[in-house]
C-alpha cells in the first residue's frame, strides 16, 4: 500500500501566504467581523494539514472555500445549539441553573449528540427527535411519518446507538 504524502511545510506556507488574506476577506463577508474570520481561516489551514498532498488540487481557493464552508456550517450549528440551550436554562430558577463549567460540558455533549444524529438518515433522525424532544409515542410517530411501528422501533434503536456511540 502506497503512503500518501501530506503537504510539506513549505507548500503550506506558500498556500497560506498566497490565499490567507483572500480567505479571511471571504469569511469576513459571511461572519461580519475580522476576528472570527481570522479564526476560521486559521482552522481551514489546519484542516489542510490532515489532507493528502494530491487533494490540494490545482484550484486551492476552491478547496479552501469548501473547507471553510464546512467550518461555517459547524459554527452556525454550534451557535444554534448554544442559543437553544441558553434559552432553556434562562427559564430555570437561578439556583437550579448550571454553573459555567457544567454549562460548557453540557454544550459539548449536545454538540456531539447533534453531530451523531446528523449522520443518521433524515427519517431516522426525525422519528428519534419526535420521540425524544416532542414526547410522541411510537404509534403516533408511525402515523405521523406514514411508516410502520416496526420501522419506528428500528429508527429509535439506531438513534439510541448513535447517542451511545459518543459516550
Amino acid at each position: 500500500m502506497a503512503l500518501v504524502e501530506t503537504p510539506s511545510p513549505q507548500h503550506l506556507h506558500t498556500l497560506y501566504n498566497e490565499h490567507n488574506g483572500w480567505l479571511q476577506q471571504w469569511l469576513r463577508g459571511r461572519l461580519g467581523n475580522a476576528w472570527d474570520a481570522a479564526d476560521l481561516a486559521h482552522d481551514t489551514f489546519l484542516r489542510l494539514l490532515r489532507r493528502p498532498l494530491e487533494d490540494l488540487g490545482e484550484r486551492p481557493r476552491a478547496l479552501l472555500t469548501h473547507i471553510a464552508k464546512g467550518l461555517l456550517v459547524d459554527r452556525w450549528r454550534r451557535q444554534e445549539i448554544e442559543r437553544a440551550y441558553l434559552e432553556s436554562v434562562a427559564a430555570l430558577p437561578e439556583e437550579q441553573a448550571p454553573g459555567p463549567e457544567t454549562r460548557e460540558l453540557i454544550l459539548e455533549a449536545l454538540e456531539r449528540i447533534d453531530a451523531a444524529l446528523s449522520e443518521l438518515p433524515a427519517l431516522t433522525r426525525e422519528a428519534f427527535l419526535l420521540s425524544q424532544l416532542d414526547g410522541l409515542t411510537y404509534p403516533v410517530i408511525a402515523g405521523q411519518l406514514g411508516i410502520s411501528l416496526a420501522s419506528v422501533k428500528r429508527y429509535m434503536r439506531a438513534g439510541f446507538v448513535a447517542c451511545l456511540s459518543i459516550a
